[in-house]
């Protein structure tokens, strides 16, 4: 599965650096010197980056082979991603990437069939995006007492909803 870690804003300066929306929680590791990233487009990718370094609070870029301003400009609006399988499983066994809980099957604690975890949301509070088996769309606040158990090897996800909440799917 390809992640998307950032997407090439404007042009700064003459010799080919970029400002870089970071979609990143570790940016110091996938922009690292060195680094190989996918592109959303085959004629500009891969990209491989040669520096980078703060300014006002933006992340500046500098790829392989990207010289110039012209250069730079023309990888405008381009998507960058890195292959879920390059990234590391977090130390924290109650912490996990969203693209290991996509696809999850969703049981209640009685063994009841949910759906499938077809998202997640970071708002004030994370949420899991579940589809019903019945093609319903359920809202579930990913806390320990409604998500006690969260197995990623057997592909499943363990729900204890309070009253009501699985209902809301129809």
């Amino acid at each position: 599965m390809r992640l998307v870690v950032g997407r090439i804003g404007r042009a700064h300066g003459i010799r080919g650096d970029v400002a870089v929306d970071v979609r990143t929680d570790d940016p110091e590791a996938r922009f690292a010197d060195g680094s190989v990233l996918e592109t959303d487009s085959a004629e500009v990718g891969p990209l491989t980056v040669t520096s980078t370094r703060r300014h006002s609070g933006r992340l500046l870029v500098r790829f392989k082979g990207v010289d110039d301003r012209d250069a730079a400009e023309a990888l405008r609006g381009t998507a960058l991603y890195v292959d879920s399988a390059d990234i590391a499983p977090l130390d924290d066994p109650d912490e996990f990437h969203d693209h290991e809980l996509i696809g999850l099957s969703a049981v209640t604690t009685e063994g009841e069939t949910v759906g499938t975890v077809e998202d997640v949301l970071h708002h004030a509070q994370d949420l899991l995006v579940i589809t019903t088996d019945g093609g319903g769309e359920v809202l579930v606040p990913f806390v320990a007492a409604l998500v006690p158990e969260v197995d990623v090897a057997g592909g499943r996800i363990v729900l204890d909803p309070p009253a009501g909440l699985l209902d809301l799917a129809d």
